[in-house]
């Protein structure tokens, strides 16, 4: 592979450092997004004062996973990470079915942020008078980030750099000023980091549900080694990167959910959040509220004002790294000969111009799709898409753990820990995840039969035929990549020389 991208099949080498994918990832995780949107209904509808510790298990358990993954990282240099995994241990018919699962998992988290984009961009341009539905304001970040993609990763990664200092800046003077205030109750640790309230309610009931939350909050992490063939010193930079994304995330939703549980007060928790959240007396209906009215209370309405638009700027850096994520995929598959080699080709600034395109075309059609048929940007949109992701982003993660312990048993080159008890104990541990998100499907996309409560401890697996459509597709998507690779004939060693040394 050429050190530069004289040929245009190669990503331009030695752009990006370890705070430059560090960036790209935490921003993928979108963590204002996350504590606005995901950890109010965690708590509520899960283990209450138990959910910031659920994170920081969650993050521990990823931690695990990360272990494996950076082993491989150092074997493994390539765009379409989970793909050249798998496709190195279990063949190229199961690395092309990993990957379509992955793709999908980054095409729907995408979809996903741009309908909530959308949704909240609308609502707050029409407070300052200027009315437009939700599809023009995302078909403009639509253009933005395509265009910004387009130019070279480099450049985003200094957007996206500067966005989430703000972002991370903002959400710890929020925690700083409550954990200094002790809130009504004082800094309850035991409230909140104690084995039984974590595993209050159960892996069915209350601990299941937030675990499922918190799993989720989590994904984009993973896109590290994505990144690896534009790092300076990929064998040494994707496993530091790794290890700093996974280890910023898990601190910041530990740390913040922890000042939030403090801000309300753990015995009046659950009031506490209906409260706040409540439109027209429905719960949780304006989730973001939570953390807002905590920001008003213990340091200050301007920072609140300042909160909602980095909202906005947390979600659109969320749509740059995703981009950037699903375009290398399809790069990567161009390359290796699983889609057209058009794909396989960059442009001059070094970024996977018909990867780009593709991935922009899809978000294009399906916003189209979803403004023409009246659907609700996030109820819809939203909801729907990053339930999806959930499923097949853990499914590949899965695959990914067993990879690495294939690949090391017939490969040798690693110690036992990373070779084998590490990646097996995440694999259990992923399993249980997935399993938990895949049976509470229907709370995290709101898709349950006219009269079950998704949030009852006996609704897991209630869903309706889309519910059912939707949690399954992440297996279909696999199922396809397998058949497309036996279509196209790719074979292992092709991808070996091609795509995977």
């Amino acid at each position: 592979m050429a050190s530069e991208n004289s040929d245009g099949q190669s990503l331009r080498k030695g752009r990006l450092g370890v705070a430059g994918i560090v960036f790209f990832v935490v921003a993928a995780s979108a963590p204002l997004v996350g504590m606005t949107g995901a950890v109010p209904v965690a708590m509520l509808a899960g283990n209450l004062t138990g959910t910031p510790g659920t994170y920081l298990a969650v993050g521990l358990a990823l931690l695990l996973f990360s272990v494996g993954y950076a082993a491989m990282s150092n074997k493994v240099t390539n765009a379409g990470a989970f793909f050249a995994y798998v496709g190195k241990a279990f063949g190229p018919k199961w690395g092309v079915a990993s990957a379509f699962a992955s793709i999908l998992g980054y095409v729907t988290i995408q979809l996903a942020i741009y309908g909530f984009f959308g949704g909240l961009l609308a609502g707050q341009m029409a407070g300052l008078g200027i009315n437009a539905p939700w599809y023009v304001w995302t078909l403009v970040a639509w253009a933005l980030v395509t265009g910004l993609s387009l130019l070279s990763v480099d450049v985003g990664a200094k957007v996206l750099g500067t966005l989430m200092v703000l972002e991370l800046v903002s959400l710890l003077t929020v925690a700083g000023a409550i954990l200094v205030n002790g809130g009504p109750e004082g800094n309850n640790i035991g409230a909140s980091f104690s084995l039984t309230n974590i595993f209050a309610g159960g892996f069915g009931g209350g601990a299941g549900i937030a675990i499922a939350f918190a799993f989720a909050s989590f994904i984009g992490f993973e896109a590290t080694a994505i990144y690896g063939e534009e790092s300076v010193d990929p064998k040494r930079t994707v496993p530091k990167a790794t290890y700093w994304a996974i280890g910023i995330i898990t601190a910041l939703f530990a740390i913040v959910s922890f000042a939030m549980v403090t801000g309300m007060g753990a015995s009046h928790l659950a009031d506490k959040i209906v409260e706040y959240s409540s439109v027209n007396k429905v719960p949780l209906a304006n989730p973001a509220a939570v953390l807002f009215a905590e920001s008003d209370l213990y340091v200050g309405h301007w920072l609140t004002s300042i909160m909602e638009w980095l909202v906005v700027s947390s979600l659109f850096a969320g749509l740059l790294a995703f981009q950037n994520a699903t375009s290398r995929y399809f790069f990567a598959l161009g390359r290796s000969g699983v889609l057209p080699k058009r794909f396989g080709k960059t442009n001059v600034s070094g970024a996977p111009r018909d990867g780009v395109v593709l991935t922009s075309a899809l978000a294009a059609v399906v916003i189209i799709f979803f403004a023409v048929a009246n659907l609700d940007p996030i109820l819809n949109l939203f909801f729907w898409m990053s339930a999806v992701t959930s499923i097949a982003i853990f499914l590949v993660e899965i695959f990914v753990s067993a990879a690495v312990v294939i690949y090391f048993m017939r490969e040798g080159g690693e110690n036992v820990w990373k070779s084998k008890i590490a990646p097996i104990a995440s694999a259990i541990l992923l399993a249980l995840g997935l399993y938990l998100l895949m049976s509470r499907f229907n709370l995290l996309a709101g898709t349950v039969p006219d009269g079950v409560d998704p949030a009852a401890t006996d609704s897991a697996w209630k869903m309706n035929t889309l519910g059912w459509v939707l949690d399954l597709s992440p297996f279909i998507a696999a199922g396809i990549g397998y058949v497309v690779a036996m279509i196209r004939k790719v074979h292992h060693t092709k991808m070996v020389d091609d795509v995977l040394s």
